[in-house]
Formats: structure tokens, sequence, C-alpha cells
């Protein structure tokens, strides 16, 4: 075991390879949390209407259904999924895209989103090694993957998650993990009140509401775990990467203009960016630009 965890300590391929496997693991529950997190959320608000409004329960949706229970089962024909038909990728490839009862396809989306968390998790842990921002860095970049799923597939980006974000970063602040206590507390502040401002502007101006407030939480996270000074950053960077997107969709797929398009992705994209190579590319745009 010892020898193990010295090759660990001293090899970084092999460590980024473990968190790769880990990634692959921790991709396959996030399928969880993308799906069921919503529901959870729809079931709730539903729950609470109705005891507002003091009429009987939903006896359609009394079984309980959190992260955890019902067990994964096929949507068309509900047989259960066997722990050897849930291997991350492999499964998929093994059981040819498809049920094992049924035959019913199996969405791509799993297999690619667990490629995906296991590739970020590689990038995260070489980029940082053996620091204890490796592992708060993994924590968040798994957070916003669900996020951006679960934003692009209902336009939400839960408080279960954003919320416990915006306070881990403080507290790491607390411990100059990240950024100092200082910048970290402008950051949240400036984060949320830049978009809730712009959201403002918007609806004055149009009256429509260009945004939700769970983007205004999001680049609050970012300020609170990076500071306020890469906040600039991350709005450009996002507001190029969903204009650029966004134009794309309406000329290549026809996507009509007044179609909502979820902002999430993009403003977790380019926080990722920055919670990578913030400083490097701040450094670059001033010589750049002379300032």
């Amino acid at each position: 075991m010892i020898e193990q965890l010295n090759i660990l300590l001293n090899n970084p391929v092999a460590f980024a390879g473990l968190i790769g496997v880990v990634g692959l693991l921790v991709g396959s529950f996030l399928n969880v949390v993308i799906y069921r997190m919503p529901v959870m959320m729809q079931r709730n608000w539903r729950k609470e209407c109705l005891e507002y409004l003091q009429l009987p329960p939903d006896l359609e949706n009394a079984e309980p259904f959190n992260l955890s229970v019902p067990l994964s089962r096929c949507p068309k024909c509900e047989t259960p999924i066997k722990p050897w038909q849930n291997i991350p990728v492999i499964s998929f490839l093994l059981l040819k895209g498809a049920c094992a009862n049924c035959k019913n396809p199996i969405s791509i989306r799993y297999p690619i989103i667990e490629i995906f968390t296991a590739l970020t998790s590689v990038i995260v842990a070489w980029h940082f090694s053996y620091t204890p921002q490796a592992g708060f860095a993994l924590l968040l970049t798994w957070a916003l993957i669900a996020l951006s799923f679960i934003d692009i597939d209902s336009q939400l980006l839960p408080d279960s998650i954003t919320l416990p974000l915006l306070w881990l970063g403080l507290l790491l602040s607390l411990f100059n993990v990240f950024t100092d206590a200082n910048t970290s507390i402008i950051g949240a502040i400036a984060g949320y009140m830049i978009l809730w401002s712009v959201y403002q502007l918007f609806k004055l101006v149009t009256g429509k509401e260009g945004m939700g407030y769970g983007d205004f939480k999001l680049l609050a996270v970012f300020g609170a775990w990076l500071g306020w000074q890469i906040l600039p950053m991350i709005i450009i960077l996002s507001s190029l990467v969903g204009a650029v997107v966004g134009i794309s969709m309406m000329i290549l797929v026809k996507r009509d203009h007044n179609s909502p398009i979820p902002f999430g992705p993009y403003l977790a994209a380019a926080g990722w960016i920055a919670l990578l190579w913030g400083d490097p590319i701040n450094k670059f745009y001033l010589e750049f630009s002379g300032l």
C-alpha cells in the first residue's frame, strides 16, 4: 500500500490517471444528478403549492424520489439496471448503447458526460498537482458540469448546488486557498450585483427577463472562489462564447431567436478557464493592452 502511494506521489502521470478513473465514476453519478435534480425540484414545488392551497397531496408522485431512490431503471420497460450494467463507458459499449432487456437505445450523452468529467478532472489534477487546491478545484469542476447540463435541460441552476459552492468559496478564502477573504467577499457581492443590475436594466428597457437569478448566484460563486479581479474576464469570455453559439444556432439549426438560451454553461466554462488560467490570461491582456 505504501509502495503504491509513493508511486502516486512521485509520478504525476499515475496521479492524473487515478483522478481520471475517479472522474469516470463521478461522471456516472453526475448523470443521475443531472436527470433527477430538476424532477426533485419540480415535485417539491408542486408539493408546496398543494400544501399552500390546502389541496390533497399528489398521489401519483407519492413514492420517494431522490438521488439514491429509486434505483436506476430503463425508462421504457422499467427493468432495474444491474451494477455490472452501470460501469462508466464500458457498460455502454458492451450493451451496444441499448437496454439489455428491451433494446431501447441509451442516450449517447451518458458516456459523453462520463468521459468529459474524466478529461476535465485529469486537466485539473495535472494543473494543480499535489495541492489542496486540486481537491477543491475538482469539487468545483464536477459541480459546474452538473449545473451546466441541468441548465441546458431545464433552464435551472439549483440553489442546492450554487449556494453551498458560494459558502465554500468564502470559507476557503479564510485560508487563502485561491484568494484572500477581502477579495473573495467583494467578489461574491460584485458577481451577484453585476448580473442583477444587467437583468434589471434589460427588464426595464425591454419588459422581458434576460436571465435567471441562478446566473447571478453562479457568478457570485466565481467571485467568492477567485476574487473580484477575475470577474471582468469571466463576463467577457462567457458573453462572447454565448453570442457566437447563439448566433450559430439561429443560422445553422434555424433556432427561433425568441427561444431561451441558457447562460449558465457559458458562465461555467469561462469560470473554469479562469480557475486554471485566469492569472496568465489577465496578465497577457494587460500587457497586450499596454495597461
